[in-house]
């Protein structure tokens, strides 16, 4: 089973996004803010990385780049109920696979997350 952490301090989100994507076939992480999100990270190595922008503490920006850091191969999803067209920017430019805004459209994430499957599956990696 493909694993997928989702960082996001929100736990409405977490808890939907825990079970949609548990119904799509993920083995799903969760965690509520950057620490315990990058302590899962770095223990489970999940292949793709859902993480809200605006936390308290470390923004999702940071969490993109210090994943990339540690494994260039991991796919980034950024997600963001502020839908500012700078961050989403300088999220790709960091090498985020997609930008979504709340509330989230189904379709955008199952679309997110098949260009993410398909950027994996291109350089290898697996989980």
């Amino acid at each position: 089973m493909k694993k997928i952490l989702v960082i996001d301090d929100e736990v409405p989100t977490l808890d939907m996004l825990e079970l949609f994507l548990g119904a799509c076939g993920y083995e799903v992480l969760v965690a509520e803010n950057e620490a315990a999100g990058m302590e899962i990270f770095e223990k489970e190595r999940p292949g793709i990385v859902l993480t809200d922008i605006k936390m308290p503490g470390k923004d999702g920006l940071t969490i993109l780049k210090r994943i990339k850091e540690i494994s260039a191969g991991t796919e980034v999803i950024v997600i963001t109920g502020h839908g500012d067209k700078d961050l989403a920017q300088r999220a790709f430019e960091l090498e985020a696979s997609g930008f979504l805004n709340k509330p989230l459209d189904t379709a955008e994430l199952n679309d997110a997350l098949e260009r993410a499957e398909e950027r994996l599956k291109r350089s290898g990696a697996s989980d």
